[in-house]
């Protein structure tokens, strides 16, 4: 009986030291990108009124976007890619005339999925009454696609590195032991181009140079050495 217990006693002991004894890893981030040319824009848009009475400047407000929605469902634009971000109706004061105004905002973010589009709604949504653009952000119908394609390339990136720093030791990279995706926001972030203008005499005008977005995708990885 004794010696079963201490049998079985040195074999806990001997597991328990081989489990104890640390892997071997070297770890790298790896990073994949993919440039597409964009085929969606973002439009974020705004209309704003100011005054001295409060309920004039917000019928002034809400009599626009009316007219915006009407004009986004005329032009097919579906219900939802277009929306309300925020309703401001705010009081100020002006020290030097003495006078207190009021500043009513609402924005809307439109998505249009036809760039061809963009100089046709742009000019119809000014003619509804939009006063303020906040920005625009180019898109890809592709993202799903485009960020498993920029996946791969960052794990296989992340290979040639590891495989780099360990000839350097004179030793193999073995399987991978972990990898974990680094989040970076608004996962993954495109690389935005400005708009441009480029006016031409008896030419349609253009004001949109879409030029290309990157995604970018990175991940750390750990390797077994070898």
């Amino acid at each position: 009986m004794k010696k079963a217990i201490l049998t079985l006693f040195l074999f806990v002991f001997i597991t328990g030291v081989a489990q104890e004894t640390p892997l071997s890893l070297i770890s790298v981030t790896g990073k994949g990108t993919v440039k597409v040319v964009p085929d969606k824009v973002l439009i974020r848009a705004r209309i704003e009124h100011t005054g001295k009475s409060a309920s004039e400047v917000k019928a002034q407000n809400d009599k626009v976007v009316n007219n915006i929605i009407k004009y986004l469902k005329s032009q097919d634009i579906p219900s939802k890619n277009f929306q309300t971000e925020y309703i401001t109706l705010n009081k100020d004061y002006n020290y030097n005339s003495k006078e207190t105004f009021y500043s009513a905002n609402q924005a809307i973010s439109i998505e249009l999925e036809d760039l061809k589009k963009y100089e046709q709604l742009m000019s119809g949504l000014l003619e509804s009454g939009l006063n303020r653009i906040d920005g625009i952000q180019f898109q890809s119908s592709k993202k799903d696609e485009l960020e498993s394609e920029a996946r791969k390339k960052a794990v296989l990136n992340a290979r040639e590195k590891a495989e780099e720093f360990a000839s350097a030791l004179e030793q193999e990279v073995g399987k991978a032991h972990m990898i974990n995706e680094i989040e970076s926001g608004n996962f993954p972030m495109p690389m935005y181009r400005s708009m441009e203008m480029k006016a031409a005499d008896n030419e349609q005008q253009e004001t949109l140079a879409p030029g290309e977005m990157e995604i970018t995708v990175k991940v750390n990885v750990s390797f077994l050495l070898k």
